[in-house]
């Protein structure tokens, strides 16, 4: 279960990327996260993924 607070999910989706996972795609297939999804509901917040740090900034 992921959270459904932004800022709660983007600590979570920042933790997971920087411990588990070499990229979003990879978590995402994982988790079974739709990625848009995950990036819509960090972007209302105004955070973008950064492929190069694997982050999202």
């Amino acid at each position: 279960m992921i959270p459904k607070d932004p800022v709660m999910l983007l600590s979570f989706a920042n933790m997971k990327l920087r411990d588990f996972y070499s990229s979003l795609d990879a978590m995402c297939e994982d988790l079974q996260l739709d990625r848009k999804d995950l990036e819509k509901k960090l972007g209302a917040i105004d955070y973008a993924y950064d492929e190069k740090l694997n982050r999202f900034i």
